[in-house]
């Protein structure tokens, strides 16, 4: 059967060395993962369409493979990974985890797991049995990592910095605009406040317009905080989205609000979306209530009031002042 070129990895090494945590590092920076498949099932997997929302057909593939696989074979594995080199031309290396047997002693006593190949006796037999039986994938690992005096943070990060390739494990970024006064967005990791901004609601020749028309975005940007205070949202979010990168986080949410979400919110969301793809970021944007009616009750005492230069609260101390002879 005959496969397309595929980049594909054989993650092995001692139980209780990492095994778990290689693989869910690299499902999470967009790989395709699979353990503990049987080596006959090989062919099959690689010959079967791609998953439903796989979004290439070279999308890497994890493959865990251990002691505990069914019909382990390490001479045979090493065989079939040079028949799949020659005669698929697959990319395919080895990467063993090892661990000192001391260190896994105490990792199976803490966690009250019996070794997989001593479940009736002590874990340190099972740890030199498995010694032996994946010797010779060790010997032929070009990718070797000692996690005896890792954590399994460490461990992931070492991984995400090793294994992640261009764009694979990019958080999915989405930034959205929204009005404090609909409520928050219940899935924004980040909220910057907009309100401080002058509000073009309270002219009247803006007020039916959005944060996409350039008269609204002219009147936002010249605000005399604008510049200092978008500049400084900016670097923060250019200091912040590559640490998230490396913690592996898989979603990131960037919300800005104003009281309606029409005008303000709906500017700085477009110009932050911008400046972030300008800088090698793939942001989603939306507004979430941009399609709402202008409505001046929901503005409250956020603005000023048209007229007399008062916000709505002092328009009505004054008058309340008036009715009571003050």
């Amino acid at each position: 059967m005959k496969h397309d070129p595929k980049e594909i990895l054989l993650v092995t090494g001692m139980s209780g060395a990492g095994k778990s945590t290689v693989l869910r590092t690299l499902e999470d920076l967009g790989w395709e993962v699979v353990d503990n498949l049987p080596l006959l099932l090989l062919d099959r997997l690689l010959g079967a369409p791609l998953p439903e929302g796989a979004e290439r057909s070279s999308q890497p593939l994890a493959l865990g493979i251990g002691a505990r696989t069914r019909d382990f074979d390490a001479a045979r594995i090493l065989k079939r990974i040079r028949k799949l080199r020659e005669e698929h031309g697959h990319d395919i290396g080895i990467l063993f985890l090892d661990c000192a047997g001391g260190e896994l002693e105490r990792r199976y006593s803490e966690t009250r797991r019996r070794h997989p190949l001593a479940l009736d006796r002590p874990a340190s037999d099972g740890i030199a049995r498995e010694r032996e039986l994946l010797a010779p994938l060790r010997d032929r690992a070009n990718r070797l990592i000692d996690t005896t005096n890792m954590t399994g943070n460490e461990l992931a990060q070492q991984i995400r910095a090793t294994f992640s390739g261009e764009r694979l494990g990019e958080p999915t970024l989405s930034v959205t605009s929204f009005g404090f006064a609909r409520g928050l967005p219940r899935n924004a990791d980040l909220v910057f406040d907009m309100r401080f901004l002058r509000n073009p609601h309270w002219v009247d020749e803006l007020r039916p317009g959005t944060g996409l028309d350039s008269a609204v975005s002219a009147y936002i940007a010249g605000d005399p905080a604008y510049d200092a205070a978008l500049g400084q949202i900016e670097s923060l979010l250019l200091l912040l989205l590559p640490r998230y990168r490396a913690e592996g986080k898989s979603y990131v949410t960037i919300a800005f609000g104003c009281t309606g979400g029409r005008h303000r919110s709906v500017h700085v969301a477009e110009r932050v979306a911008a400046r972030l793809r300008a800088e090698g970021f793939s942001p989603t944007v939306s507004h979430r209530d941009l399609a709402a009616a202008p409505q001046d009750s929901l503005e409250g005492g956020a603005g000023i009031a048209q007229g007399d230069g008062l916000s709505v609260t002092e328009s009505a101390m004054k008058e309340s002042r008036k009715e009571s002879g003050q």
